[in-house]
């Protein structure tokens, strides 16, 4: 695949993350999404989710090393609700754009013209993607290097403003605490293909709906409808003052 079929050359995403492929196609395949081979259906590479389900892996174990030598003071729950807290969809979208991932990804017109290069899901997918081919071509140490000195200022932020802290757990703390009642998490929506779903949930205490929130979990769709309660209520709360 030639230089000129990217948005944007690979080239400089190579300098933007500090690491130099000797196979080039792997990072062809990372940024590969399976909307462009509807429209190249001739391509020699598939797209990029064996890679990303090899990132995701990777990912997860090497923040869960980095923490558990890091915060040695921390219980297993507190480690657990860290990495959660890390290694989100929200959270990897966010490292992508600041790599502007989305200007190299290939994906089909209607994609792009959908918003594509700015979604979420589809921002992750390919940050993780980028991990599993970095370490194929480069092995772990060089792909270590690369998630914890893009993770340390996230860990930090986490860490620092308490960020690991449960929105399902808060919430039920405070309608409990208002209501005397436990929350109701409920799958509103579900939609894209099975190896890649989107949920929608709905948090409610008795007849009242409290958030709204997707994800490509069922867990993270609730955790995220959590956030918008505790959100939503901090504003009424606040308003009501």
């Amino acid at each position: 695949m030639s230089a000129s079929a990217y948005p944007q050359s690979p080239d400089s995403l190579e300098e933007a993350i500090g690491v130099r492929f000797g196979d080039r196609g792997l990072l062809t395949q990372a940024l590969i999404h399976r909307s462009y081979l509807h429209e190249h259906p001739d391509s020699a590479l598939p797209s990029n989710e064996r890679l990303e389900f090899l990132g995701d892996a990777v990912l997860g174990l090497v923040i869960a090393e980095h923490i558990y030598h890091r915060y040695p003071e921390m219980s297993e729950g507190e480690l657990t609700s860290l990495r959660a807290a890390v290694v989100k969809a929200p959270t990897l979208a966010r490292l992508a754009g600041e790599l502007h991932l989305g200007d190299y990804l290939l994906m089909s017109r209607g994609e792009e013209a959908g918003g594509g290069r700015a979604r979420t899901a589809i921002l992750a997918s390919a940050y993780e993607a980028l991990i599993g081919a970095m370490l194929i071509d480069r092995g772990l140490e060089v792909t270590r290097h690369f998630i914890v000195t893009q993770f340390g200022p996230v860990l930090e932020e986490v860490v620092r403003r308490r960020l690991d802290r449960d929105d399902k757990s808060m919430l039920q703390e405070v309608v409990q605490g208002l209501l005397g009642i436990t929350p109701v998490y409920r799958v509103v929506e579900t939609s894209g293909p099975d190896h890649e779903p989107q949920f929608v949930v709905e948090v409610s205490a008795g007849d009242q709906v409290l958030g709204r929130g997707s994800g490509r979990s069922k867990r993270e769709a609730e955790q995220m409808a959590a956030a918008e309660a505790l959100r939503n209520m901090n504003n009424t709360a606040s308003g009501s003052r």
